[in-house]
């Protein structure tokens, strides 16, 4: 059952049709009462915010909490204007028991900006009964045994048939559901109707429940329109939370999962059209909740400095592909999964920019300064796109200096903090003619006296003039 978000000091109205429909804590406190009209409650609280009822807005929330809640089960369903219904019979192992699955409903709740009171029980229409009593002591009943005498101590207004007959009910000293029970059903059926005696059957598990199960669109769509104008783009992440849970529950209904997601910020229109801020978010690897999106969101958030203040923001999904199986593996790998590492590159490119964090790419090209290539750990970068060299060569360090080192000649060896002693066959490189760039290179790989492995290469054409030997320093050996 969802209810306003209020703050605990926040004295506010919700009027329909110039009557109370529904007050906050506050307000009750100052004697504002059900079906009470505007002026007598501008008369007790002159400084109340009052709000007119929305039902459009209202059944759009609704519908946005039951395409986030489809993350924790495919069957949600909705029964009443402020009522969903989630069969989570299969669902408790997976998220950790009944208790552990509550607060992630009720933060994923939160998120969309809305408070609920969660009840369960065996049957839905127990379940919605004890999600009315929000500041119950006992809102969880995981058997029939338990729920029953929770049931019958609730008050008759919380049955939603039977409303429309309090006076009667009242009169005859009917309080709660269990002297409700208690009258002869013949009787009672014809006075209440037979929704009461039906809902009533419902609750205590004597007849089937019947459910329309919600289902998720085709495409997803989220766009939310922002209260007031927002300037710093920080203020967006509560926003983004509420579209990015949404998301999550499209996904997992369509058992999906999303390589790309863009967030379209919509600025206010002035003289001029603004175009939208879009800020992207490319993934090394496809998922469907939106812990880890949410977290890069909120370092590309910190970056970001809007052209203009945003009134609305969209969410758009973009390389969508199967949901990958859970592992089902007895010893975990160690050191991290392969889906830990992308996690990992992901809020570091995020956080430092894609440009700061590169990740080898090697070329076909004998050349070392052209085959140790860097590109952007995330995505692909344009340019060559030969193939790897074969795993065949000879060694070759993982540190190349920006530029070979001239190295000195020592009776008739090269020197480097001490006499460098050959190691390895040569491995000779002749090439870059064809782009006027000859290389004429014999490799080795040299040890120093203190047992250090250098990569240093002779070249193998000398000085015209002096017709000398020259020996640098490439790289070097971890």
């Amino acid at each position: 059952m969802f209810r306003p978000n209020w703050s605990a000091d926040a004295a506010a109205v919700v009027l329909e049709r110039d009557r109370v429909s529904l007050a906050s804590a506050l307000a009750r406190a100052a004697g504002v009462t059900g079906n009470m009209r505007r002026g007598g409650v501008l008369m007790l609280l002159p400084q109340a915010i009052l709000h007119e009822r929305d039902a459009a807005r209202e059944q759009r929330a609704l519908h946005e909490a039951a395409l986030a809640l489809l993350q924790y089960t495919p069957q949600v369903s909705s029964n009443g204007a402020d009522v969903l219904l989630l069969d989570i019979g299969a669902s408790l192992t997976l998220f950790g028991g009944i208790r552990a699955l509550c607060r992630r409903v009720r933060g994923t709740i939160a998120q969309l900006g809305l408070s609920a009171s969660l009840g369960c029980a065996p049957t839905a229409a127990g379940a919605a009964l004890l999600a009315q009593q929000p500041r119950a002591r006992h809102a969880r009943a995981l058997s029939l045994r338990t729920l029953l005498p929770r049931l019958e101590r609730l008050p008759i207004a919380l049955l939603g048939s039977a409303v429309s007959h309090l006076d009667l009910l009242d009169g005859i000293g009917c309080r709660d559901l269990a002297d409700l029970r208690r009258l002869p059903r013949a009787a009672l059926q014809r006075r209440c109707g037979a929704a009461v005696l039906a809902q009533l059957d419902q609750a205590w598990g004597l007849s089937p429940e019947l459910h329309e199960w919600i289902v998720a669109p085709p495409d997803f769509q989220a766009r939310i329109e922002l209260p007031d104008r927002i300037e710093h783009a920080q203020s967006l992440q509560h926003a983004a939370q509420g579209l990015l849970a949404q998301m999550s529950g499209w996904l997992s209904a369509h058992h999906l999962a999303v390589g790309q997601v863009t967030l379209q910020l919509q600025h206010e229109r002035g003289r001029q059209a603004i175009a939208p801020t879009a800020i992207t978010l490319t993934l090394a690897q496809a998922v469907w909740q939106e812990t880890h999106l949410l977290r890069l969101l909120q370092e590309r958030l910190a970056s970001t400095v809007l052209c203009a203040p945003v009134i609305a923001v969209s969410l758009q999904v973009a390389r969508l592909e199967a949901m990958a199986a859970i592992s089902t593996s007895l010893f975990p790998e160690p050191g991290g999964t392969p889906q830990q590492h992308a996690r990992l590159l992901e809020l570091l490119s995020a956080r430092l920019g894609p440009d700061n964090v590169r990740q080898a790419k090697p070329l076909a090209d004998h050349r070392p300064e052209v085959s140790n290539h860097w590109q952007a750990a995330l995505g692909t970068q344009s340019g060559s796109t030969a193939t790897p060299l074969p795993d065949c060569l000879p060694p070759r360090p993982a540190w190349l200096l920006p530029q070979p080192l001239p190295l000195e000649i020592r009776q008739h060896r090269p020197y480097y903090r001490g006499t460098l002693q050959l190691a390895s066959p040569p491995e000779r490189i002749e090439t870059g003619w064809w782009q006027g760039q000859l290389m004429t290179r014999d490799y080795h790989v040299a040890v120093s006296a203190g047992h250090v492995y250098y990569w240093i290469y002779r070249e193998r054409i000398g000085d015209p003039e002096q017709h000398a030997t020259h020996w640098y320093l490439h790289g070097l050996f971890g």
